[in-house]
């Protein structure tokens, strides 16, 4: 609840240049998004039920802003942070890519998520990541925003992946988006697990910010577009029938746990 209340806080007060309406949206497809994280499968929405997240979204926070020098405060923090475990958790969490990242809510839900023993979750899981990262690619798409380590000098907890990232947004967080969409998704169908659910897919995004690629307000912007997405994955019927498919599964896999 708690995590649930500041995201409302933050759309709320996030107000740095106005949410504005964009003539030019132009959503990724597919195949445009494939180059970027190869090996993705078809999500559920159609490119006319994807939401124009340029419009939903204020733009990145000019530097000298109030916003902006609470970003660089915080990326200060996480560049001086002597917390090796936590950085190393960081790590593990930079790993967007199946099946490494199918095991994040494997503690939250209690059971093993693999494509072998929960085929349902997993294709779900993929499916969502779809939907959330080309609504969150689109907006990265139009906008640069440097990165934390770029401006800061500072170390990262993926300096293999630094070259890349250097031309690539950071604006806003797709980790962020994609973790926070599925820890929603998960606390509907297990609401007795609701505050672990959360906290770990919080706490993934968090890991952005640890690992110094990301600002706060990426996160922060990243989370909301993930909320936006599971609104409009609400109301799709193929989307409402897997999910109450998978639901079934992770019970039926907690049952055998349990027996």
């Amino acid at each position: 609840m708690f995590m649930q209340l500041r995201i409302i806080r933050v759309i709320k007060a996030f107000v740095w240049s106005g949410i504005k309406t964009n003539d030019v949206f132009e959503p990724l497809n597919i195949e445009q998004f494939k180059e970027t994280i190869p090996g993705l499968i078809h999500g559920y929405l159609s490119p006319e039920e994807m939401p124009n997240s340029l419009s939903l979204l204020p733009s990145p926070p000019k530097v000298g802003s109030k916003v902006f020098k609470r970003d660089f405060n915080s990326a200060k923090k996480a560049v001086e942070s002597t917390d090796k475990v936590r950085f190393v958790l960081a790590n593990a969490d930079a790993d967007l890519s199946f099946p490494a990242v199918a095991k994040l809510f494997e503690n939250s839900l209690g059971i093993e998520i693999s494509e072998l023993k929960t085929p349902k979750v997993y294709v779900f899981m993929r499916r969502v990541m779809t939907d959330v990262g080309l609504s969150a690619y689109a907006v990265k798409k139009y906008y640069y925003r440097e990165r934390p380590f770029v401006v800061n000098k500072g170390k990262t907890c993926t300096p293999e992946k630094e070259e890349g990232m250097r031309t690539a947004s950071s604006f806003p967080s797709a980790h962020a988006a994609l973790s926070w969409a599925w820890a929603l998704l998960f606390a509907k169908m297990l609401p007795e697990k609701k505050e672990m659910i959360l906290m770990r897919g919080y706490e993934f995004g968090e890991s952005r910010i640890i690992c110094n690629v990301h600002w706060q307000s990426d996160v922060e912007m990243g989370r909301v577009i993930g909320e936006i997405i599971v609104k409009r994955l609400c109301v799709n019927s193929s989307f409402q029938k897997d999910f109450d498919n998978v639901k079934e599964e992770i019970y039926r896999m907690l049952r055998g746990a349990s027996d």
